[in-house]
């Protein structure tokens, strides 16, 4: 167990450059191979089809140049229409069936002819066989290919004189042999070459084709070492997209330390001061009840100061791929609560939300967001809230972008004073009860995400009109 254990963390999975030169190294050797079986098959059948032919035109030159005579003996020409027919054993022979035997050529004396077969044929029939086995001249075992041609001699014309006989070529199977033996060498040879050269060639482009990789391992390696900031945008567009998503998690990083690093150093000067209190505290000798009061105060204060922070920093960060929230149930859970505080003023709640419309982020990011555009509606709106939320398109294949519009009938805010009321701390109007903070934390939101807030005149109510557009996203 502890070996198969060993193998599994030894084992790394194959490279890209492996895997894709193994690939297509395996399919090159593949279609070498059948396309290598082709060329055999093909030129083993051509070479046999000329051998058939080569036969065949001996045969119809023995049948046009011989004679029979009277007593069907067979009267063989003088010239044969190959040299060797006159050679025993050269490997070329002729055989002529009759009724009354068999008549042989001069090559055909001395090795033994294929018993197997080699009877009268029908007129016009034709056979092509072999390789059939025979006996050479020197008594070792060889093979013939033999061709047969049926055929009828009627010299006068005559249905009672006339009679069948059958011509048989035949040739040793070596010359065949041979010819396919040179064949399948010279075309091993160069597919060999040219497998060889083109498996060279592929290594080559596979090395081109996948330099934009390395080149993003290279800028990986820089940004991860602290050399470059980021990756760069040049590079193909089947890439773009993983380069675009790295880059956007790193900016999400550095954000999200940065604003670790900020929460820290404000929690830290927030407790500086309940700390020094009680420190002159004790170094002042006052009495334990007083000290117990003030230590309860201080602990207190210290405790709000905390939570404030981590409520701040935790609404302050999103994640980068978060699942998509549906808009209109959130919205509603938040709007049941809004119409119950404003229940006296009677303000009424609308929606216009597309049904593909999804907020890529946190929960409670989105509940902030949410939460503090309504609830200023509410506070600010005679009768009526408007909601909108609208998918924005993507390029390629991004996730969509978002619109998210709060109106009201309110008094609206002129657009000198629009800066003013979105500064921390500061309302709109000081008789109205807040603190004056709920439009900065969604401006802090709208930052985290990328996003831009416009507000400005509501063309359908009358009064402001709160307008949140999120980018779209990797």
């Amino acid at each position: 167990m502890s070996g198969r254990l060993w193998f599994f963390r030894r084992w790394r999975p194959r490279s890209l450059q492996a895997r894709q030169l193994l690939a297509a190294s395996v399919g090159l050797v593949a279609f070498l191979a059948l396309a290598g079986y082709a060329l055999d098959a093909a030129f083993a059948d051509t070479a046999r089809a000329n051998l058939r032919e080569r036969l065949k035109n001996y045969a119809t030159a023995y049948a046009a140049g011989s004679d029979f005579t009277r007593d069907r003996s067979l009267y063989l020409r003088e010239q044969p229409p190959d040299p060797r027919f006159d050679v025993p054993g050269s490997g070329l022979y002729l055989q002529v069936v009759t009724p009354d035997g068999k008549v042989n050529s001069m090559s055909a004396e001395g090795p033994m002819l294929p018993t197997q077969g080699g009877g009268l044929l029908a007129p016009r029939q034709e056979i092509f066989e072999g390789p059939l086995p025979i006996i050479q001249i020197d008594g070792s075992e060889g093979s013939v290919y033999r061709y047969g041609l049926g055929l009828v001699w009627d010299a006068d014309a005559d249905p009672a004189t006339e009679f069948p006989y059958t011509i048989y070529v035949m040739e040793d199977s070596g010359a065949l042999g041979a010819q396919l033996r040179v064949f399948r060498g010279r075309v091993w040879f160069y597919l060999g070459g040219i497998g060889l050269i083109l498996l060279l060639l592929q290594t080559v482009i596979l090395q081109w084709s996948l330099r934009p990789m390395r080149r993003v391992i290279t800028e990986l390696t820089r940004v991860q070492r602290g050399e470059s900031e980021r990756m760069s945008e040049r590079h193909p567009r089947e890439l773009e997209p993983l380069t675009d998503s790295i880059n956007a998690f790193i900016e999400s990083e550095r954000e999200n330390l940065e604003r670790q690093r900020n929460t820290l150093a404000d929690l830290a000067h927030s407790l500086k001061t309940p700390i020094a209190v009680l420190r002159t505290q004790m170094d002042s000798g006052s009495s334990n009840d007083a000290l117990r009061e003030e230590l309860d105060v201080q602990l207190q204060r210290m405790n709000n100061l905390v939570s404030y922070q981590l409520a701040r920093a935790a609404s302050s960060g999103h994640k980068l791929f978060s699942a998509p929230l549906p808009i209109e149930s959130n919205a509603e859970e938040i709007v049941r609560g809004l119409e119950k505080v404003y229940a006296a003023k009677g303000v009424l709640c609308e929606f216009d939300i597309d049904p593909g419309s999804r907020f890529h982020g946190e929960p409670g990011d989105l509940q902030e967001l949410l939460g503090n555009l309504l609830e200023n509606a509410f506070k600010w709106a005679n009768r009526r809230v408007l909601l909108t939320a609208q998918p924005q398109p993507a390029p390629n294949t991004r996730r969509p972008g978002l619109l998210l519009a709060v109106d009201d009938d309110g008094p609206g805010i002129a657009p000198e004073d629009i800066a003013k009321v979105l500064q921390r701390g500061v309302r709109g109007d000081e008789r109205v009860q807040g603190h004056g903070i709920g439009l900065s934390i969604v401006q802090d939101l709208i930052k985290d995400y990328r996003g831009e807030l416009l507000v400005t005149r509501s063309s359908e109510l009358g009064g402001a009109r709160f307008e949140v557009r999120l980018p779209a996203g990797p």
